[in-house]
């Protein structure tokens, strides 16, 4: 690699690598990139190549975790609605979702402080990650509501695994976390052949406000068209 190519690359990585981070709003570190990137510009005399050589390899893997980080949610480090929105584009079918949102999240708030609502977000978020099939990945999906991706799952398969995941937050040990503390989650399902469209996230949508409806702490997925089931098994 010659000087000036190697200089040319170290100044697009470190654009690329401002552009990570102010996309997840981290602009005095996406503002250092692009000081560095206009210095390296005009240096002169130039660079000497197997320090510039090194430095490439390291932006390299900076952007590459620049790119990662960008992905993750900020809080509970899985993946984030920007991730969801590129990974469903592209999903091939079938595929099974399932919207998972923690019940009456405000009252622990509220009762408890913002600081356990935060360590409560994160548990939920492992114990959501926990045991996904190959290829299932989750997201928050916004505030208190996450999404679980499912492909290559069949409907019972993917149902089982949703009430796993109903049963695993209740019987969590909350108290250990703050005496008196007791958290749920209610879950929507929808299971189709997706072909990569935002349709099985609003149907599962509606199935986890039913399954709300219903008295929270449930599953709620189609058995037909027309027709869904409620689930609790306490």
């Amino acid at each position: 690699m010659s000087t000036e190519q190697a200089m040319s690359d170290a100044v697009s990585l470190h654009e690329s690598i401002a552009g990570a981070f102010a996309s997840q709003g981290d602009w005095e570190r996406a503002y250092q990139h692009l000081r560095a990137a206009l210095e390296l510009s005009r240096a002169c005399p130039p660079v000497i190549p197997e320090q510039l050589r090194r430095e490439v390899d390291r932006l390299r893997r900076e952007r590459a975790q620049a790119r990662e980080e960008s992905l993750r949610d900020a809080l509970t480090a899985v993946y984030n609605r920007r991730y969801l929105d590129r990974k469903l584009a592209d999903l091939p079918a079938p595929f099974a979702v399932a919207l998972v949102d923690i019940d009456l999240f405000k009252n622990v708030n509220d009762n408890f402080g913002h600081f356990t609502g935060d360590q409560v977000l994160r548990r939920v978020a492992a114990l959501l990650g926990e045991g996904l099939p190959p290829q299932g990945f989750c997201a928050r999906y916004g505030g208190e509501e996450f999404v679980l991706v499912l492909p290559a799952v069949a409907a019972g398969d993917a149902i089982l695994l949703a009430e796993q995941v109903r049963t695993k937050v209740a019987e969590h040990p909350w108290p250990e976390l703050c005496p008196g503390l007791a958290v749920t989650v209610s879950v929507g399902l929808a299971c189709g052949a997706g072909g990569g469209t935002w349709a099985q996230v609003l149907d599962a949508d509606r199935l986890l406000y039913a399954a709300k409806r219903a008295g929270r702490n449930r599953v709620a997925y189609r058995d037909s068209e027309d027709g869904y089931v409620i689930q609790y098994r306490p």
